[in-house]
């Protein structure tokens, strides 16, 4: 019994903080909210296109902007204060969502519309996403992060259970529109979420001063960390192909499976509640080193690939389960990683570069997935992306390889021309410090384990 409170107690353990609970409650109202809008907005797509390709470029047009915008959002987060970008932001998106719920009650509704408000919608994401990233580190601090960042993702998954099964009811029972304007009011609970924190209990970071050239900066800091380099790498390839299930998921239902809504809404559902029993598992743990994300990638594209050529509906809806669970191990690990090596005035431009790799890589990987789902079948549209979280895996591998190689080798060449009578001793357990800075607190196995 005293075991099964310890393990709750580091489970849950950023939920002590106060700030941090209200924040959780709002975003479980409101993300329920955006996953009905998800559900939703494939579903009006389809409608309005019974195209694939259509579906996989509205989906892109909503991350494109945070292709482009999204290091000026990090500047963004890092300049001014957290709290007050989350009014601004999740406030525009209330209303971009009630607008579009607007026009699909009134049946003026046309793809192009969607295809602009997803655009706006991005647009916002490109400073709400790194900013909301960073403002949980402000709320639990450094100690609580790995476990909040989990709990956070599990909440997430938890509004994917509730979400996408409550869409799927009221599409049958009332239409689509309602799902838009359910969402546009979930946004007040965050908002008053906000207003109800204590501001005196957040571990604000110092905006950083306006300046010329930070966003520059902000690109050298990481190409010089080779840990948040790899980690970044790793997250955009498996972030472009792999994390497009909003995609392959609504495709493999209808023409795979010949269903409906209903199905979509299931397969989202089920996947939800692998990535909530797996989130559990992870927040009781420490912070992972690189190799434990690169293990993690393989093991979630395996996943994906047994869920490509599952036989039956039954199977498949299985295989989701564990695809969902190793999602949200792969993103805790990643997004932990980076905000514990990131030092505090880059964060943002940190955080905002890994919105870049996860999100903005969408409008490259999106319409892929929807011209191999279509024309070539929705079961390689997983495929594809089981074979690119593999390849992110064994990326990571590779660098921690050379790393160590890199490491090795001054050691080796001193032990060859050491004179005969002297005996050399070498270990690779203590490399020099000139190598340990070299290679960077992920590759040299220091630092990031918690």
């Amino acid at each position: 019994m005293t075991k099964v409170k310890a393990l709750s107690a580091r489970t849950f353990s950023s939920l002590s903080n106060r700030n941090f609970r209200l924040y959780m409650i709002g975003q479980a109202i409101s993300l329920s909210g955006t996953w009905m809008q998800t559900v939703a907005q494939a579903w009006l797509v389809l409608k309005l296109s019974n195209s694939g390709t259509d579906l996989g470029l509205v989906t892109a047009m909503q991350f494109l902007p945070v292709l482009f915008l999204g290091p000026w959002g990090g500047v963004i987060a890092d300049r001014l204060s957290k709290r007050a970008v989350l009014y601004a932001t999740q406030a525009a998106s209330g209303v971009l969502a009630l607008i579009l719920g607007l026009l699909v009650a009134t049946g003026a509704v046309a793809l192009w519309m969607v295809y602009a408000l997803a655009g706006a919608l991005g647009v916002v994401a490109a400073v709400d996403n790194p900013t909301r990233q960073v403002f949980v580190l402000e709320m639990v601090g450094e100690s609580d992060l790995t476990n909040a960042v989990t709990l956070n993702s599990v909440m997430v998954n938890l509004a994917r259970v509730v979400g996408p099964a409550l869409a799927g009811a009221l599409i049958a029972g009332v239409g689509l529109a309602v799902c838009f304007l359910l969402n546009g009011a979930s946004y007040a609970a965050v908002l008053v979420a906000l207003a109800m924190m204590q501001a005196g209990e957040l571990h604000t970071a110092r905006p950083v001063p306006r300046a010329r050239g930070q966003l520059r900066a902000g690109l050298r800091y990481v190409w010089s960390n080779p840990a948040l380099r790899d980690t970044l790498v790793m997250m955009a390839l498996v972030g472009t192909l792999a994390y497009e299930f909003q995609v392959s998921l609504p495709l493999l239902a209808r023409f795979t499976f010949h269903g409906d809504s209903g199905m979509y809404a299931t397969m989202s559902s089920v996947m939800g509640a692998g990535a909530v029993a797996g989130g559990l598992w992870t927040a009781g743990r420490r912070a992972g080193r690189l190799s434990t994300l690169a293990w993690s990638s393989v093991v979630f594209g395996g996943v994906i690939l047994a869920s490509a050529v599952a036989p039956g509906l039954g199977a498949e809806l299985a295989a989701l389960v564990l695809v969902g669970a190793a999602s949200i191990t792969f993103l805790a690990l990643g997004n932990t990683m980076l905000q514990l090596e990131a030092a505090p005035e880059m964060r943002g431009r940190v955080m905002a570069l890994w919105s870049v790799a996860f999100l903005g890589s969408t409008p490259v990987g999106g319409p892929i997935i929807g011209v191999v789902g279509e024309h070539v079948g929705a079961r390689w549209s997983l495929v594809v992306g089981g074979v690119a979280a593999v390849a992110g895996g064994a990326y990571g591998l590779a660098r921690l390889r050379l790393a160590a190689r890199l490491a090795g080798a001054p050691q080796a060449r001193e032990a060859e021309a050491a004179p005969a009578p002297v005996v050399v001793s070498v270990t690779g357990d203590c490399p020099p410090d000139a190598l340990v800075a070299e290679a960077g607190p992920g590759l040299a196995g220091t630092g990031t384990e918690g």
